[in-house]
């Protein structure tokens, strides 16, 4: 059954790559359906992939090869919270380890452009606890690119 709602996500041309990328990388994630063009479009031919269905940690996308008009900003980004050190090492290495960028707290860039947040549920409890333990949590991770659990944990104590 197709889903009421579903995120769909502008590649140039590599739709159908970065869903097999995500579905092999996150739990929960699957390309579901390739559909190729019945007819020429303007970025593509009959023939070519044009869209792909996939989900990522369960999440319905529809990733669209519509051409070179649209890039992916960090306007968009997906957030994965993790449970511990080696599921956020595992994540973050996953994208930045195969022609990714890093970034700062705990954001990195995929190959396809597309913006992913590797978010610690320690990170997000330390800042929901408010008061001198979020601003403590807050500095430390204002300070990293990858979020370091034990770094975070520490600053949170004081």
């Amino acid at each position: 059954m197709k889903p009421k709602n579903t995120i769909c996500l502008w590649f140039d041309k590599d739709a159908h790559d970065a869903a097999l990328f995500y579905a092999a990388t996150f739990p929960d994630s699957q390309v579901t359906a390739v559909h190729r063009a019945p007819a020429d479009y303007p970025s593509g031919k009959a023939g070519d992939v044009l869209t792909v269905e996939f989900t990522v940690l369960g999440i319905p996308c529809l990733g669209l090869n519509g051409g070179p008009a649209f890039k992916h900003t960090e306007a968009f980004s997906f957030q994965v919270a993790t449970d511990t050190q080696e599921e956020t090492d595992r994540y973050w290495n996953a994208i930045v380890g195969n022609d990714g960028k890093e970034s700062d707290c705990g954001w990195c860039k995929d190959r396809f452009g597309l913006s992913w947040q590797i978010t610690p549920r320690a990170l997000t409890d330390a800042l929901a606890a408010g008061g001198d333990e979020a601003k403590r949590a807050f500095a430390a991770m204002m300070t990293m690119q990858k979020i370091d659990i034990e770094k975070i944990e520490a600053a949170r104590r004081g």
